[in-house]
């Protein structure tokens, strides 16, 4: 899914590609939730595979946020929140499920994109246990700042 997403020239675009795409497996299979959202890594190891995901969706975001079309004030965080949202989902009828979700990743996508309008959000929840803190998110903002750097020198 991320590879998509990174192919993408436009960093917009290749971010949006990835929500819809991550969003789409929750409804479709009730398993994708728990491996991803799973807090018992020692049971099976789902830790890795969630650490997987939320680096797949960092760096898009990463990449869309520094094209300045991402919300400056966006976290790994609330990238979490919206999965966990889209999750509940599975509640509707079967019939009903992809179409919810896509209209909720619409609707997330767009909530997301960066805007001078937009108010400040509230404070982050911290969702991503088991992440390092800063979020992953801001950390791979700070490697591609010191990388950006380093290419500018030459």
């Amino acid at each position: 899914m991320a590879d998509e997403g990174l192919a993408d020239p436009d960093p917009w675009h290749g971010f949006c590609l990835l929500l819809e795409k991550v969003c789409e497996p929750q409804v479709r299979d009730q398993g994708f939730t728990a491996a991803f959202m799973s807090t018992y890594p020692d049971a099976i190891d789902f830790a890795a595979d969630r650490e997987r995901t939320l680096n797949s969706i960092a760096e898009p975001a990463r990449r869309a946020k520094g094209a300045g079309h991402l919300r400056p004030d966006l976290v790994l965080d609330d990238l979490i929140l919206i999965l966990m949202a889209n999750s509940g989902i599975r509640a509707t009828p079967p019939a009903a499920r992809l179409a919810a979700s896509r209209r909720f990743a619409a609707l997330a996508i767009q909530a997301l994109q960066a805007s001078p309008a937009a108010s400040p959000l509230p404070p982050a929840a911290r969702l991503a246990r088991g992440i390092d803190t800063p979020t992953r998110l801001q950390r791979a903002n700070r490697m591609n700042d010191r990388r950006s750097h380093r290419l500018a020198r030459r």
